[in-house]
């Protein structure tokens, strides 16, 4: 038994122009219709540099597996699912408001209080979050603040109120 080499075009897709399919076609078209309006057309494009090293740092934190921010985030977010958990079923065996107020004041978010803390504080530092001039603080990740929201009982009356 003879094992066939492939091409190197059969590896890399590299089969040059193929024949015209309806939506390639529909697609050239607009392309000709907006080739007017560009004013780049016919001029080079600027190349785009590529401004970054790969740096020791972030190859050590690759080998690493998860950095302690993100075990930090997924403990909070373990943490406070228990909490709702926990309170979904307090929620439930309530007798009256003024009990579950009571209940709620009680409630120990200790642990999960000194995580958000850490994590407020260390955060910025070791996802190394850039700096907006604007407001002279760390910009926002994913379009909100990067600070948690310390847990307590106006947090459990949002959820379940009284």
């Amino acid at each position: 038994m003879t094992v066939r080499r492939p091409y190197a075009e059969e590896i890399l897709g590299e089969w040059g122009v193929r024949d015209v399919t309806p939506p390639s076609q529909r697609e050239r078209e607009r392309v000709e219709r907006d080739r007017d309006v560009n004013p780049l057309t016919g001029e080079p494009l600027r190349r785009r540099l590529r401004n970054f090293r790969p740096e020791a740092d972030t190859y050590i934190a690759s080998l690493g597996g998860p950095l302690p921010y993100m075990k930090r985030l997924r403990q909070i977010e373990e943490e406070t699912d228990a909490h709702l958990a926990r309170l979904g079923a307090a929620y439930a065996e309530r007798r009256d408001a003024e009990s579950w107020r009571r209940t709620v004041e009680r409630w120990d978010f200790g642990e999960v209080n000194d995580l958000i803390d850490r994590h407020n504080h260390w955060f910025p530092i070791e996802a190394r979050l850039a700096m907006d001039p604007r407001s002279r603080d760390f910009v926002k990740v994913g379009g909100k603040p990067y600070r948690r929201r310390r847990l307590d009982a106006a947090w459990v009356l949002e959820r379940f109120p009284a």
